[in-house]
């Protein structure tokens, strides 16, 4: 349950990024455009993607792709800065 919450909450941080700067139109919900990528844990994924979706059905222009490479490839993906989130079913490691 607390991760579907850290989900939805990560993707309101996002759309909120969407509409400020040069990013994306600022202005009332369905204004928001960009593309956003998430990898990470398959285990989160389909949480990932169904709030992804629901994010996209109130903001048409912006697109989410949501991948499930694992958490070690995902949390590698995010520091090569290939994605915007990466999900985790366990604490990030030193190395």
């Amino acid at each position: 349950m607390w991760l579907g919450l850290a989900l939805v909450g990560g993707l309101a941080l996002v759309g909120a990024a969407c509409g400020q700067g040069g990013g994306g139109a600022q202005g009332s919900q369905g204004d928001l455009s960009g593309t956003f990528q998430i990898d990470g844990s398959s285990t989160v994924q389909p949480f990932a993607q169904a709030a992804a979706e629901l994010f996209q059905e109130e903001n048409p222009g912006v697109r989410i792709t949501v991948g499930g490479a694992g958490t070690g490839d995902g949390f590698e993906r995010f520091c090569r800065g290939e994605t915007e989130i990466s999900d985790a079913s366990r604490p990030i490691e030193a190395e």
